[in-house]
C-alpha cells in the first residue's frame, strides 16, 4: 500500500474534480526510464478487487498486487518549482533513482 501527503492529496481532488471523477489516484509501476521502471499516475475512477487502497484527506490511493511489489509502503508527495511539478515518490524498495526521479531500480 502506498500513501499520499497531505499536498498529493488536495492535488489528486483538485484535478479529479476538474474531470468530475471521484479522487482516486492510481500508480502504475511500467518498463521504462532510466532507472528500468517507471512510475505511471492515473486519476481514475475505478477501484478493483486486488487493489491496495489507502485514503488521505478525502483522496484515494490505488496501486494493483505487481505495482505494490516494487513500491508498497512509498509516499507520494505534490512538488512545484519554477523548473516543474509533479508527483514525487519516496519509494523505500528503490536502491538507485534518476536524476528527474521519474524511474528507479530496485536492484544495486
Amino acid at each position: 500500500m502506498i500513501t499520499l501527503t497531505e499536498r498529493a492529496a488536495k492535488k489528486v481532488a483538485d484535478l479529479a474534480a476538474k474531470k468530475n471523477r471521484p479522487a482516486v489516484l492510481r500508480v502504475k509501476v511500467g518498463a521504462g526510464g532510466c532507472s528500468g521502471l517507471s512510475y505511471e499516475f492515473v486519476v481514475c475512477d475505478d477501484l478493483r478487487e486486488d487493489d491496495a487502497v489507502s485514503e488521505t484527506a478525502g483522496a484515494k490511493a490505488a496501486v494493483d498486487a505487481k505495482a505494490d511489489f516494487f513500491i508498497g509502503g512509498s509516499v507520494v508527495d505534490w512538488e512545484e518549482s519554477l523548473m516543474s511539478s509533479g508527483f514525487v515518490v519516496k519509494n523505500p524498495h528503490a536502491a538507485s533513482t534518476c536524476s528527474c526521479g521519474k524511474s528507479f531500480s530496485t536492484e544495486s
